[in-house]
């Protein structure tokens, strides 16, 4: 049994979510830097959850960061889940949505603001509310 409050089968998810964003949310993927629509998106609003609609980013929180994806320096507290990930050879920090267990992409020590963080997100991961 999940521990997450929003339960679903790999089928329901697959009928809900397109396949790109079940590559990425469900599966762990990444998409290709650069190419996905939030990177350089800076409206007033928040950021959800792509698959269960969980406000996860105030767009306050986000930055260029330069890296191709979209970037915030923190998360709206107690939305997001945080995972120690060894794969591909390194030690990372997975960011999940903490409502539905989605992934999301991955949280880093080397932003440039106050908080020292940068939210490195998957655009398919996510959808934006505009104010």
């Amino acid at each position: 049994m999940s521990k997450y409050p929003i339960q679903k089968s790999e089928a329901e998810w697959k009928k809900k979510l397109t396949e790109e964003q079940y590559r990425v949310l469900r599966q762990k993927g990444t998409e290709r830097p650069f190419t996905g629509e939030y990177n350089m998106h800076f409206e007033d609003g928040a950021y959800t959850c792509m698959a269960c609609d969980t406000p996860l980013f105030k767009s306050v929180s986000k930055f260029d960061s330069g890296c191709g994806w979209p970037s915030f320096d923190e998360s709206i507290e107690g939305r997001v889940e945080y995972i120690k990930d060894t794969s591909h050879g390194m030690i990372r920090t997975e960011i999940l949505c903490a409502n539905c267990g989605s992934h999301l992409g991955h949280v880093f020590n080397d932003g440039p603001t106050t908080t020292g963080q940068r939210y490195c997100v998957n655009s398919v991961s996510i959808d934006f509310n505009k104010k």
